[in-house]
């Protein structure tokens, strides 16, 4: 098992990191919470793989589960479903000392999140990631959300787990639509602040191959989450590096209605396309651009900008939470493994998108 620890000023928290876990969650989560009731939200397709697994752990542990299932898809992370969360917690009588796990993806995990820190003001939960994006990204840090019709994520909140368990066994049953997803928040990492996981990544020739150094690949993507999330909780200084691709990818998610672009193809185009401008204004050194379409193109990830009205993107962009008084604080690179955040006026923003 690999561990990491969170080590925040209010809230510490363990990240582990092992094949089968979700066999032994019951047992894990029985070391941190005393009460019997939890709800588990899940969507149906994550259910019906990973829902009477957990179940088993759980009552084996003592707890006395309740799950609420929810449509798969970005099309759940709205106030109508969260809507009916509450409801259903309601009707199944938690309180403030009772738990929430979130089972799934980053829908899931954003949307249980952000119930858990708004329901009675806030209850303990739990995140069981099982997507390559949501184990190395989503689930970390503390970010909940759900999104608006005008953008995505504007409604949310920061509220730690207790603990992450994640199951990189779990990845077997994805299909590879959704280890792309994932791999593009990975080459993110490389590119943001590791070359090593650059390269590692950049050097995998096979799904094979991928799943037997993924164990290392969520250890040293957490890692660098970590480190960003400690230094930088609230997200106004180095924890925006994290950023990376995220402006213009977020509005090519919303521009398709989230259905045509999965949030790692989105990211993956958004860090192609941003470093090809950066390189041609002199912000990134030369052959940046380059270096993210080869390893794009090797892991099968779209890096091309699709055919979308820019006037549209352009609103979309000035929607971004990361517009602060005017400002875009737009991450960009210096090199392969070397970032930083450039305060860009948003009448300027065109040069870059």
């Amino acid at each position: 098992m690999k561990k990491l620890n969170i080590s925040l000023d209010r809230n510490n928290y363990e990240i582990l990191i092992e094949k089968g876990i979700i066999n032994n969650a019951g047992y894990e989560i029985s070391k941190i919470y005393e009460a019997k009731k939890i709800a588990v939200i899940t969507d149906e397709n994550v259910f019906e793989i990973f829902g009477e697994t957990l179940k088993k752990s759980l009552v084996q542990n003592g707890f006395k589960p309740d799950f609420i299932i929810v449509k798969p898809g970005e099309a759940s992370k709205s106030l109508g479903t969260l809507n009916s969360v509450y409801s259903s917690l309601v009707n199944y009588g938690i309180t403030r000392g009772d738990m929430i796990i979130a089972l799934g993806g980053g829908v899931v995990g954003d949307l249980a999140g952000f119930a858990a820190s708004t329901y009675l003001r806030g209850i303990d939960y739990v995140q069981i990631p099982t997507t390559l994006l949501a184990q190395i990204d989503s689930s970390i840090g503390g970010k909940v959300a759900v999104n608006l019709q005008e953008g995505k994520n504007l409604v949310g909140s920061f509220y730690h787990p207790k603990i992450v368990l994640i199951d990189p066994s779990a990845l077997n049953s994805l299909p590879d639509k959704f280890i792309k997803d994932g791999l593009g928040e990975a080459v993110k990492y490389g590119c943001i602040k590791d070359k090593e996981l650059f390269n590692i990544l950049n050097a995998i020739k096979s799904k094979e191959e991928l799943l037997e150094n993924i164990e290392d690949i969520i250890f040293k993507s957490c890692s660098i989450k970590k480190e960003a999330v400690e230094v930088d909780e609230k997200d106004k200084g180095m924890r925006m590096l994290l950023n990376f691709g995220h402006t213009l990818g977020h509005a090519i998610e919303k521009y398709y209605n989230y259905e045509t672009y999965s949030h790692g193809e989105a990211i993956s185009i958004g860090m192609y396309h941003i470093t090809r401008k950066s390189e041609a204004l002199g912000y990134t050194k030369q052959g940046t651009a380059d270096e993210i379409k080869n390893i794009l193109t090797n892991l099968n990830i779209n890096y091309k900008l699709p055919d979308m009205d820019m006037d549209v993107i352009r609103k979309s962009v000035n929607l971004d939470k990361k517009n602060i008084s005017g400002l875009i604080n737009l991450i960009l690179l210096k090199e392969i493994g070397n970032s930083y955040i450039e305060n860009v006026p948003v009448e300027n923003i065109e040069k870059f998108i």
